[in-house]
């Protein structure tokens, strides 16, 4: 039976000789922090001609984080790639000669994996908020206001568990191809898409992405944001069940399958 150790260090060893892992983590934080920025400095010059609802309904917060479309992509590639690249490489069948049991194989992975995914994510809604505040002058929020340290901690744990949810996706379908070719268009459009109908909102609502990013909202009715039956923790649990029901249809499907 190999060692857990043994096998976490064998995870952490795969990922980081891996130039695609890096820098799709490198790149989650960049391209978060940056246009966070950028909408930031935006806001702030125009914040005069924002009307009267829009200014009661301002959330310098979640200004902030509005490089969070392009960093929970990144996020997406992350996790596909980390499980996805050992199908497509043909080391799954290597990984599972050496770790036989199966269990210890792709938790040690997710576990390796889930907190550099959380550490990254953490380190980038730190920074997208201290540098959106700063950009947004007089219109930021402090990191001490109601509720700000909240959402700055649930932006870092939604970076997470966007990752935590793909990898368990991958696992499931093992490939890193359709994986992408089902995830990234669901997210950018779809969810989105469905957000904005009438009906299909109802359920849209419950998504992952839809549910875990009320965790990132401060002032209720930000950005045109309709009410929800649950709360921000509500929402980020929804999208905890999410995550979990993936990751156990990824352990069932390398349970069940041979490499």
């Amino acid at each position: 039976m190999a060692a857990a150790s043994a096998v976490l260090q064998s995870e952490w060893t795969k990922i980081r000789t891996v130039s695609s892992t890096v820098w799709t983590l490198a790149s989650a934080l960049l391209a978060t922090v940056a246009m966070g920025a950028g909408l930031s400095a935006l806001m702030n010059s125009t914040f005069d001609q924002l009307n009267d609802v829009e200014r009661a309904t301002f959330d310098p917060t979640l200004i902030g984080f509005s490089g969070m479309i392009l960093g929970q992509l990144a996020m997406v590639v992350f996790g596909v790639l980390v499980v996805g690249t050992e199908y497509s490489s043909g080391m799954i069948r290597t990984s599972l000669a050496a770790v036989p049991q199966r269990a210890t194989f792709l938790f040690s992975k997710i576990a390796v994996a889930g907190g550099l995914a959380f550490l990254v994510g953490l380190l980038t809604s730190f920074l997208a908020f201290f540098l959106g505040q700063a950009l947004l002058g007089e219109h930021g929020a402090s990191i001490g206001d109601d509720n700000v340290l909240r959402a700055v901690v649930g932006a870092g744990l939604y970076m997470g568990l966007m990752a935590l949810f793909s990898m368990g996706v991958a696992a499931m379908l093992r490939s890193s191809m359709l994986s992408l070719g089902i995830l990234m268009p669901f997210f950018f459009f779809v969810s989105n898409i469905l957000a904005a109908v009438p009906k299909a909102k109802e359920v849209a609502r419950y998504f992952p992405d839809q549910a875990g990013s009320k965790i990132m909202q401060v002032v209720p009715g930000a950005l045109d944001s309709e009410e929800t039956p649950y709360g921000p923790w509500g929402g980020l649990g929804i999208m905890v069940l999410w995550v979990a029901a993936s990751l156990l249809g990824g352990y069932l499907v390398l349970k069940k399958r041979d490499a």
